[in-house]
């Protein structure tokens, strides 16, 4: 036991630099992801410090903002079509046929 406790000791300033450097390089990583995705910086105090916005970005967020709204308008009409396709296929067929028959038939 003493033995395994001289080797490990023998080893563990080595052991420690490498757990500091990994565990510095593990918050470089984090922090560059965070920026790299414009989440929020922690300062030293825990406020958010947001990194500098350019005009590219603000360009960039105003076009993604304009499509998503068109993309929240065409799935708001699909939604629409995929409604009146479920009534038509659960609908009885009796129903559907007296509605179509109703519709050739002329108004007076």
């Amino acid at each position: 036991m003493s033995e395994a406790l001289a080797n490990l000791s023998e080893y563990f300033p080595l052991i420690a630099v490498v757990g500091i450097v990994m565990g510095v390089a593990g918050w470089m990583f984090t922090t560059w992801l965070r920026v790299k995705n414009g989440y929020p910086l922690d300062g030293a105090w825990g406020q958010a410090i947001y990194p500098k916005n350019s005009d590219e970005t603000m360009e960039r967020v105003k076009l993604l903002t304009q499509e998503n709204a068109q993309l929240r308008a065409e799935l708001g009409s699909i939604k629409d079509r995929l409604a009146t396709v479920e009534r038509i296929v659960t609908d009885e067929a009796h129903s559907l046929n007296k509605e179509i028959e109703s519709l050739r038939r002329p108004v007076n």
